[in-house]
């Protein structure tokens, strides 16, 4: 691809911008020679799209931004810059303005949501006992054991930050559901896709780690998103 972007992969809860390596794998194969994974600081939204932000700044030539889950709403808040031409949502947030992943999340709780512990410093944890069966049932015990050791915590306050720019409403989007996602409740997935100003839908019956045990299927949709914003 002669106008091929840099794709900028946004991590969510719970894990980090090493949870993105297999699909980093694939795309590379596919020839993508400038991928980018931000390491976020969980702390805000504020802080987490000026984090984005700063990243997409650093890039010549077109952006294509690529959300996991709680990164889906840090791209939609970061999205609306010049060079951005596109975005990907991987089992992933798309609140609108004034929305919040916690308010979204409470229209249909989560199967895991009791799995949920909050510490004394005001990070929120995923039980490391109860993080296979909630957040990638569909891997390897071993994988699981690592995603749980090395997990993320976000502030629990980011979850209550709301939206105040939305970028899907003036870029193209793809969306990727996981139909067996007990972090976010598929019913609300469903809902957050079908009002984009979307390209493409697909679903996938896979956890919400779907990055990490469907990173070939989640590949070819940012490939194809990459491929069609590019055209724009």
């Amino acid at each position: 691809m002669s106008n091929q972007p840099t794709i900028v992969l946004v991590h969510g809860f719970w894990g980090g911008a090493a949870h993105w390596g297999k699909v980093i794998v694939e795309l590379a194969g596919k020839g993508y020679t400038s991928l980018r994974a931000v390491e976020l600081p969980l702390t805000s939204l504020a802080d987490d799209a000026e984090r984005t932000r700063k990243m997409i700044a650093q890039q010549t030539g077109p952006v294509l931004l690529v959300g996991h889950s709680y990164g889906g709403a840090v791209i939609t808040q970061a999205g609306d810059q010049p060079n951005v031409i596109g975005l990907v949502y991987i089992a992933a947030f798309a609140p609108d303005a004034g929305e919040s992943p916690g308010d979204i999340t409470q229209r249909h709780l989560p199967v895991a949501a009791p799995n949920l512990v909050p510490d004394s410093d005001g990070y929120l944890w995923l039980n490391a006992d109860k993080f296979h069966e909630s957040f990638c049932q569909d891997l390897p015990a071993k994988d699981a054991l690592v995603m749980a050791a090395t997990q993320k915590a976000p502030l629990a306050s980011t979850f209550g930050d709301a939206i105040t720019a939305t970028a899907w409403r003036k870029k193209p989007s793809w969306y990727q559901i996981s139909s067996e996602d007990r972090m976010i409740a598929p019913e609300n997935q469903l809902k957050m896709s079908a009002r984009l100003n979307s390209q493409k839908v697909i679903t996938l019956a896979a956890s919400h780690a779907s990055l990490a045990s469907r990173p070939a299927e989640v590949a070819a949709l940012i490939d194809e998103a990459a491929t069609e914003a590019s055209k724009g």
